[in-house]
């Protein structure tokens, strides 16, 4: 039963989600463990989530509440869909956040009058900028954790065009301007950010109570080591795996042609990509005119259960990502024991070390598939240095990084919250 004496939370969340994977799955861990551990609390998400959200066996049906799918919501959609990401999240998502907030407000309200909230906590969207209306309902408001700000790396600029560019600066600048007219991001009881950068992408970068905490975690009853030693290491080749989607942000074209100058060097370097995507075509392309498309498995969104099979069986993950605000990917293949080589650039520089893996700067950008070969041959070539790299990160993601923990230090922060 629920202890009386914790306080009582709202995780409001529209696009809270198993089957997406990403940000969406954040609000869904923090409702899902706080239910196991019998703490009241109730969650808003979208209806086209019902179905999927209210199959989940950890769950009470009771305790979930869904904002309708509206001509708004379709119609921001459908507008934003063929827009650069970066605009469409940055603008379409917070279109899309603001037509949320009118329809969940009624069902905000029926459980505030219930004596049902004691403390919203609004954990996504996970950007600094987007405008929140959710301090208006006579209850402490937590956001976050928050991860943006990012840029691209110099020498990447032709990633966006002129007018994408244009665009996200116009947007940032009426971001900050829908801030003071929804100010919920300046009266929030307390803000969390990742790390540094998004400390300063906020709104108020010197709101009183902003707190460092890392978006992502491990479920370590889904992401573990296998019972099993692996098959039996050998030297000379590596069984490279990359989780994701195909977009180009992610840079997989660099990731191939880093395989091929591997390969070429000698080292016995083959690749399974579990994701997909618009550019997956002229990526199988690309892999047949370097020559390694006997090399590189094409798996498709796979589920979770698979993905975690198939990095059991792999060497090290790839993610040379050029814009990669989280990366939990990384997280999940330090859980199982595994190297993971990455850019040194966002993300990965919250979660990865020397111990742990090899930080490839994208900078300059002439010779990063060269410098990316040159990890993957090391790894290649010393099967120790991967079995002792793996070590290090499942210790790095057992002390920083448990999502038990993380949910421990979010109650405190609601106790916080609800006393202050």
């Amino acid at each position: 039963m629920p202890d009386d004496k914790l306080p009582k939370i709202l995780i409001v969340a529209p696009n809270a989600s198993a089957r997406f994977g990403g940000e969406a799955f954040l609000p869904l861990n923090y409702f899902r463990i706080l239910l196991r551990r019998g703490h009241p609390v109730h969650l808003i998400a979208h209806h086209r989530n019902q179905d999927e959200l209210l199959a989940l066996p950890d769950c009470d049906p009771a305790r979930m509440h869904f904002v309708p799918d509206t001509r708004w919501h379709r119609g921001i959609w459908r507008a934003f869909s063929r827009f650069p990401e970066r605009v469409r999240d940055l603008i379409g998502g917070g279109l899309m956040t603001g037509v949320n907030e009118i329809y969940q407000a009624r069902l905000i309200r029926k459980l505030v009058a219930a004596g049902e909230v004691d403390v919203i906590h609004q954990p996504i969207p996970v950007s600094p900028l987007i405008p929140s209306g959710l301090h208006r309902f006579g209850v402490p408001l937590v956001i976050g954790p928050m991860n943006g700000g990012m840029d691209y790396p110099p020498g990447y600029e032709d990633h966006e065009g002129g007018a994408t560019r244009a665009s996200i600066a116009t947007g940032r600048r009426v971001a900050l301007m829908l801030n003071r007219l929804k100010p919920g991001k300046h009266r929030a009881a307390a803000l969390l950010v990742a790390n540094e950068r998004t400390r300063r992408a906020l709104p108020d970068p010197l709101h009183p109570r902003i707190e460092t905490l890392i978006e992502n975690g491990i479920d370590f009853s889904r992401w573990k080591a296998p019972a099993q030693k692996r098959n039996e290491a050998v030297r000379g080749k590596l069984k490279l795996v990359f989780l994701g989607r195909f977009v180009g942000w992610k840079a997989i074209d660099i990731t191939l042609r880093a395989v091929a100058l591997a390969r070429k060097s000698g080292a016995d370097v083959t690749l399974d990509l579990l994701g997909d995507g618009e550019g997956r075509h002229e990526l199988e392309a690309l892999a047949e005119e370097l020559g390694i498309a006997g090399e590189v498995r094409f798996h498709g969104f796979r589920p979770q259960e698979e993905c975690a099979s198939i990095l059991a069986q792999s060497d090290a993950l790839i993610l040379n990502s050029l814009r990669e605000c989280g990366g939990a990917v990384v997280l999940e293949a330090m859980a199982m024991g595994l190297p993971v080589v990455a850019s040194a650039w966002g993300g990965p520089l919250d979660y990865l070390n020397v111990d742990s893996g090899f930080l490839i700067h994208p900078s300059p950008r002439e010779d990063f598939d060269r410098r990316l070969a040159g990890a993957l041959i090391t790894l290649a070539d010393d099967p120790q240095l991967r079995e002792r790299m793996g070590q290090a990160g499942q210790q790095i993601v057992r002390r920083d990084f448990d999502w038990e923990r993380k949910v421990d230090r979010m109650i405190e922060i609601y106790q916080e919250a609800a006393s202050a």
